[in-house]
């Protein structure tokens, strides 16, 4: 057994800057040129390769959660559940690769070709990736079998 603790204090020490989008990117939903891979504990973790890329990851991540929080009724302020948490990402980077008329959801490359086209992620069409996460339902988890 795995002491939580320790493990959170390694982890932190390992992993400087974790990826924000690694449950999109775990979830094989999407992939990240600069996403660095790295095994704590058998647990598999994720780091950004550079601290501006990882700025701007945090940045459209508050976007998502900004322009979808009404139309998710999600309350202001409360913890996301990973359910939310993975239709955010999810979602918002189908959304934003549907935008930017992108052949793969590469996060690194979707943040730069959209601060390219569109001068910041402000100017992104907001209700077309927010209308895809809205679209993005969680996996359901498998019924136990039948004894």
């Amino acid at each position: 057994m795995v002491d939580e603790a320790a493990y959170r204090r390694t982890q932190a020490e390992v992993n400087r800057l974790p990826c924000v989008f690694k449950a999109a990117l775990l979830a094989r939903q999407a992939v990240c040129e600069l996403a660095v891979r790295h095994s704590v504990a058998e647990r598999e973790v994720l780091a950004c390769g550079q601290a501006p890329a990882h700025l701007n990851c945090e940045t459209l991540e508050r976007l998502f959660v900004e322009r979808a929080t009404f139309p998710l009724k999600l309350p202001p302020g409360a913890p996301l559940t990973h359910g939310t948490v993975m239709r955010l990402h999810c979602g918002g980077l189908r959304g934003l690769q549907q935008v930017l008329d992108a052949p793969q959801p590469d996060v690194h490359r979707l943040v730069v070709q959209a601060q390219r086209e569109h001068g910041s992620l402000v100017q992104l069409p907001w209700e077309r990736i927010v209308a895809q996460i809205l679209a993005t339902q969680p996996r359901r988890r498998a019924s136990a079998p039948d004894a």
